[in-house]
């Protein structure tokens, strides 16, 4: 992870493979089964610099706002289908300790979206505000 203007091309390929090419490849490999059945779930997990990007670690940032178009697109796309696709951010670390973000916790949230499957993009704690530091 190098800052916005140390960022080259080749900085881009393992985070684009991660956090889009990965993402597109399940889709497509399980978008057929859920069609079929008329129902189904996206769930996408970002921490926060999908959506506010960080320029100390730019790869990521441009790759995790990737990843959070093509899921908003797919929520649009698919929804007359039946097919939820949804997004959680999570801003912060995942700690065993945490009260939002603990994976005990993230569990909970994400089983929550997939059966109330309400709206696109959810966060597991509020993100402050970085003019002012308010969430």
């Amino acid at each position: 992870m190098k800052p916005v203007l140390d960022t080259t091309a080749a900085d881009l390929d393992d985070p684009l493979a991660f956090s889009v090419k990965g993402p597109l490849t399940c889709v497509n490999a399980v978008l057929p089964g859920m069609r079929e059945l008329g129902r189904g779930t996206l769930l996408f997990v970002n921490g926060g610099s999908a959506v506010r990007p960080k320029a100390g670690v730019a790869g990521t940032s441009i790759a995790f706002a990737a990843e959070s178009a093509y899921a908003q697109m797919l929520h649009t796309a698919l929804a007359d289908e039946n097919i939820h696709a949804t997004q959680l951010i999570v801003p912060g670390a995942i700690s065993p300790d945490s009260a939002t973000s603990s994976p005990e916790k993230l569990a909970e949230l994400l089983y929550g979206l997939h059966t109330d499957r309400k709206g696109f993009r959810h966060y597991a704690e509020p993100m402050p505000d970085p003019q002012d530091g308010t969430p």
